[in-house]
């Protein structure tokens, strides 16, 4: 049977679970470090000490087959590709294929927007010249979501859209979007209804497919998830059930 664990600092983590579920059977440890809210604002050093203690943590209390760090930002600023450790980074490639402007948009926390881990990442995917790449800070987004408000407060989060993205789309002509923090995959839809000639691009499946590409041998029979927060967890538990999740949440400190 395959174990994966799966952790953020929030809400995130459920959209790659999502992807997850869709392309295999296993048994799921979902942990939203909500203690450590918001990973977007901390330093490289904070961030490196962060994620080394969740993954030993994980390890020693699951011993998970995958360890999946599902944010974009320790992803994009620590070395993560060892051992049992799958990243989530933007699916840049993936938005090169689908720009026609060649102008194309890395929707991300503010740390993953001014680290040298971004930087890094572009040259790495050999983007040519001709395309314009432009880094664009999306923690106010991110809020939305972890806050609950995307559930609640559509109006406001329209506003918080706009005035984080017209600039970008309308003056730059940017018509692709890789959403680079795994909370705006909940803003998906809003997204697509503000500016339904964007093409936003998550990297949820391409995660999955590597992950099934590691574990196609030890799938379970069912799917099953387990849940764990190092935050408050009636507060937790609330916004899981307005978005479906009924499932008991554990208390699990850092």
């Amino acid at each position: 049977m395959a174990k994966i664990a799966v952790f953020d600092s929030g809400l995130g983590s459920l959209s790659i679970i999502k992807e997850i579920q869709k392309n295999m059977k296993a048994d799921i440890v979902y942990f939203a470090d909500q203690k450590n809210y918001p990973y977007g604002n901390k330093s490289q050093a904070q961030i490196a000490s962060i994620i080394k203690k969740t993954i030993n943590l994980l390890e020693e209390k699951f011993t998970p087959d995958i360890i999946v760090v599902a944010s974009n930002t320790p992803s994009l600023m620590l070395n993560l590709q060892i051992g049992k450790v799958v990243d989530v980074k933007p699916p840049l490639k993936l938005a090169q294929k689908k720009s026609k402007s060649k102008k194309i948009g890395i929707l991300a926390t503010k740390a993953s927007v001014n680290s040298k881990g971004l930087v890094n990442y572009v040259t790495e995917n050999n983007i040519p010249k001709s395309y314009e790449i432009f880094k664009i800070d999306g923690s106010n987004l991110v809020d939305l979501v972890e806050s609950g408000k995307f559930l609640n407060n559509k109006k406001y989060c329209k506003k918080i859209i706009k005035k984080s993205l017209d600039d970008y789309i309308i003056t730059e002509n940017i018509d692709t979007i890789t959403l680079s923090s795994t909370h705006l995959l909940f803003l998906k839809k809003l997204l697509e209804i503000e500016y339904p000639k964007v093409e936003f691009v998550d990297p949820g499946s391409l995660v999955a497919k590597k992950i099934l590409h590691k574990i196609k041998n030890k799938q379970s029979k069912r799917n099953s998830l387990k849940i764990f927060t190092s935050g408050d967890i009636i507060n937790f538990k609330n916004k899981l059930n307005k978005i479906g999740i009924k499932n008991k949440i554990n208390y699990l400190s850092t």
